[in-house]
């Protein structure tokens, strides 16, 4: 069940009725060390008060982007609430390779944090973040880097189906039929995009052993780990964990995490007890990794909807469903 609701609203489930409507307005954003990145805003036209209505940030997952199924459900919520939507694409994943030797990894909370600094500077309202599978692990960690720091910046954080526990998850994808269904896949974008960034720096890494990584964790010590700082991937995946940093976080946020989510081992969740005053968990037993695809089993076809609803009204009062 948990692979079928993730699948099915990533690749099957049939778009809302008024997503078709969405129109990005791209901006590309110099990064301090000259490298750039682009983002995406929702294009729509605004109420007279527009520069103070609320601007929803959103962080995307491995290999995703603004296009990405849980992208466009989020932008069309927030075209429906009359509110300003954007997503900013991780280096090398807006469609064109970006210039330094660095792409991204899980754990980029120095970038997350001056992508925010600077939206929160051109933005007269609050800003809220969000951050999807890897992009919430990242934003995550960056909320757990700035304790009080992140109070100015950013009115609440909501993280979903992200991997808090990196370690965890890592080995998880990578055995039984998770290695025969979604490591192909990430592999399958990963790797061409590897022999990019060699081409544009030659020696970079072992071309010969980047082919041959079977799983993420083979892939991460040849291409991720070193090229951002890490020894290997133990390293990489220990030090850019949330999990850990969850209980140092002071705005108000909210993880959710499907508990049969097929990319993360139920057991390695963050418990109640052991997180932040600040941070507040939400775990039901169905959703898939970043599934929640509305009456997909009562009424085909549906279509993810509940995850905004959910986001919406936690940033609004702060409320978690239960179960």
């Amino acid at each position: 069940m948990s692979h079928l609701e993730t699948i099915w609203a990533a690749k099957a489930a049939k778009p809302h009725p008024q997503t078709k409507d969405i129109i990005y307005a791209r901006e590309r954003w110099t990064t301090p060390d000259n490298d750039f990145i682009d983002i995406d805003f929702l294009h729509r036209e605004l109420q007279p008060d527009a520069k103070k209505r609320p601007l929803w940030v959103m962080f995307h997952g491995l290999e995703g982007s603004s296009q990405s199924h849980y992208a466009r459900a989020f932008a069309r919520y927030a075209q429906e609430n009359n509110m300003h939507f954007c997503v900013p694409h991780f280096r090398g994943c807006s469609g064109e390779l970006n210039l330094a030797p660095r792409a991204y990894h899980s754990g980029d909370f120095e970038e997350i944090d001056w992508i925010l600094r600077r939206l929160k500077v051109e933005h007269a309202g609050d800003v809220y973040a969000i951050g999807i599978s890897l992009g919430g692990n990242a934003l995550m960690r960056w909320a757990g880097e700035m304790g009080t720091a992140a109070n100015p910046i950013v009115k609440a954080a909501v993280s979903i189906c992200s991997p808090l526990d990196l370690y965890a998850s890592g080995i998880h994808i990578g055995r039984g039929l998770n290695r025969h269904i979604y490591t192909p896949m990430f592999l399958r974008t990963m790797k061409p995009r590897a022999l990019q960034k060699l081409a544009q720096y030659p020696r970079l890494f072992d071309s010969s052993k980047m082919l041959a990584s079977r799983d993420l964790y083979e892939f991460d010590n040849v291409f991720t780990a070193p090229l951002h700082g890490f020894q290997n991937t133990e390293d990489y995946w220990t030090r850019a964990s949330a999990k850990p940093h969850l209980a140092n976080i002071q705005i108000s946020a909210l993880a959710i995490n499907a508990v049969n989510d097929p990319f993360i081992p139920a057991n390695s969740l963050p418990e109640a007890s052991k997180v932040g005053s600040h941070v507040k968990l939400w775990q039901p037993q169905r959703g898939g990794h970043v599934g929640f695809a509305t009456d997909c089993f009562k009424s085909f076809p549906g279509h993810l909807q509940t995850l905004p609803q959910v986001v919406g009204e936690f940033f609004n009062d702060g409320a978690v469903p239960r179960g």
